[in-house]
Order: structure tokens, then sequence, then C-alpha cells
């Protein structure tokens, strides 16, 4: 039978902290009270983001690293659990792209978003079971996107990264349960969001990049994050119905995508002005400076999302629609009688 995880915060691992989708999830963190090891490669960004944690009265130790170098990783883990004590849950969400048609990308340039989106998660997880499966206990978040289950224009070298962390995680979910271990590994997947990476990305496009509508605040992803790792046997989890759209499109009619998609899907990244060309792909744009967690999208962007609340809320959600099935199916016995 599994263990119960503690009811006390433990130690939480957040790699790509600084800034986005990563700073927004240490303040959640922060609020429920977790020791915070945060990982990224900007400075002014992660030290930001422990200013914050540690005004809400937790620890926060800062380890400037990138997530495309394992033995790095493995000395900052070991930095983390000196100061802050064992691993408890691992967030896997750094992230750095291109926005490019597949043509115009140089080899270099994907091999650069490869490397960050899908190796770098993959180095955070086994760095993280190197501790975890000795200790039978704790819990991986794989921070996806929609764009994990559907290849838009574009984006093709995060969605090709993104498509390959879902594949790799079902490889190492079968192999923790063939061991009988206790780790938990939960995927989360997001919607556009309202983070710096819009005004920060290296674009080879004639006009600055935007996220696909509808766009959502990063703190619906750092709320989102958090609830996945404190219940991580779903396996799964889809934030907002955009995802869920995307996702069941793509399943059951993919040539209506691929056309949809093909009018509309670069227009529909795309914003008026000049283009950010140079990005953040090969070096930090938070060395010097602090983004936080959001983006210039906010007049635009949803502070909640309904799906979610119904993930937090599944079994009465569940409960309530039986009952009024139940309900339903005596009335209309009744009807007939």
């Amino acid at each position: 039978m599994a263990r119960r995880r503690s009811p006390e915060p433990g130690v939480a691992v957040v790699c790509g902290a600084s800034a986005g989708v990563g700073r927004a999830t240490v303040r959640e963190l922060a609020r429920k009270g977790y020791s915070l090891g945060l990982l990224a490669r900007g400075s002014d960004g992660l030290r930001a983001a422990a200013e914050e944690a540690r005004a809400g009265g937790v620890r926060a130790l800062v380890v400037e690293v990138d997530v495309t170098d394992p033995g790095a990783l493995e000395e900052a883990v070991d930095r983390v659990e000196g100061e802050l004590g064992p691993v408890d849950v691992w967030i896997n969400s750094a992230f750095a792209t291109l926005m490019s048609r597949f043509t115009d990308a140089a080899p270099e340039e994907f091999r650069r978003v490869t490397d960050v989106c899908y190796h770098g998660t993959v180095n955070g997880t086994r760095t993280a079971l190197s501790r975890m499966r000795g200790r039978d206990r704790g819990t991986i978040v794989q921070v996806g996107s929609a764009l994990a289950y559907r290849g838009i224009p574009l984006q093709s070298a995060y969605c090709g990264a993104k498509h390959a962390v879902r594949g790799f995680t079902d490889s190492v979910r079968a192999e923790l349960v063939d061991e009988g271990s206790n780790v938990r590994v939960t995927e989360i997947h997001l919607p556009g969001l309202n983070t710096p990476q819009f005004t920060w990305v290296r674009a080879r496009t004639d006009r600055p990049t935007r996220p696909v509508a509808p766009v959502y605040q990063p703190e619906v992803a750092g709320r989102a994050i958090a609830w996945a790792a404190e219940h991580p046997r779903r396996r799964t989890y889809w934030v907002a119905p955009s995802t869920i759209g995307t996702v069941l499109g793509q399943r059951f009619a993919p040539r209506v995508l691929d056309l949809m998609l093909g009018r509309s899907g670069v227009e529909g990244q795309l914003r008026d002005g000049d283009p950010e060309r140079v990005g953040n792909l090969f070096e930090p744009f938070d060395t010097e400076h602090d983004h936080g967690a959001h983006g210039i999208f906010d007049e635009e962007s949803r502070g909640s999302s309904v799906q979610q609340w119904l993930n937090e809320r599944r079994l009465t959600v569940a409960g309530v629609a039986v009952g009024l099935a139940a309900f339903g199916a005596v009335a209309w016995r009744r009807a007939r009688a």
C-alpha cells in the first residue's frame, strides 16, 4: 500500500524558478509553506523569487544552473538537500524556445530548445529519482502544454520536445510501477499563458509573438502545479477548456486541426510591432533585471480556469453528477408509472 504524503509541507525544487510559470509556482508553494530550492539561469530573477518566498516565511535556496548540464543539477540538489533537507517535490518547468518556421530555424537553435525542454526534463527527472527511489517517496511534476498533444506552426522545436516528454514520462512511470515504487510522476498540461516568454523569445518572424488565445495568467498554472504536486495519483492534469479542446481535437479530428492551424495558426501567434530576434535561448534575460511571472498581456488574460476548479473538486462533481442521474432516473420512472 502506498504511503500517505505527510500533511506538513516539505522541500520542493522548482526548475525554471526565476520567471513565468516557474515563478508563479514558487509563490504558490511558498504560500503553502514549502522550503524551496530555486533553480534557473537568471541570477536577478532567482534572487527576487527567493526574496518573495522568504517574505512568506519559508526557507529558499538559490542555485544558478542550466538544466542541460546533468552534473551541475546533481551538485545543485546536493546543495538543496544539504541545506534544506530531503527533496519531496521536484518540478520540471525550465523553458527556452524559438518561434520560427522549421525551415528558418538553425540546427543549433533547434537543438538548444530540445536540450532545455526535453533533455532538461530528463536530467531533472534522473536527478530527482536518484534521491527519491532510495527513500521510496517523492513526487515529480512534469510541466507540459496543450502543444504536447498537438503541434502548431512556428513552434516545431517546442512541440517536438513536449511530445517527447510525454513518451519519456510514460516509460519512467511504468518502470516505477514495475519496481513497486511509491515515487509518483504526474503531468500537467497548460494553455496559452501571459508570461515574459513573448517579449524575450528568439523569433524568426516579421512581427513580435504572442500566446495563443485564450490567455491565462501564470497564477492559474502555479496553483494547478501545486495542486498536482499534492495530488499525484492522477497521472495527467489538463488545465483550461482550451487544453481539453486541443487534446480532443487532435484525437478525433486531426485533419480538421491541420486545416484550421494552417489557415490561422501563424497569424494567431503574432502581434503588431518589431520582433525580438535575439532572445534568451542561449543566454538568460534576467541576470540584471527581474521580469517576474507576468508578461504584457494582463488586460486580456484570465485569472482562473473552470477546468482547474473541476480538477480540484473531481470527487464532489462526480458525486453530484451521480446524484442528479439517480434523481432523474427515479423521476422518469415515476412519470411513466
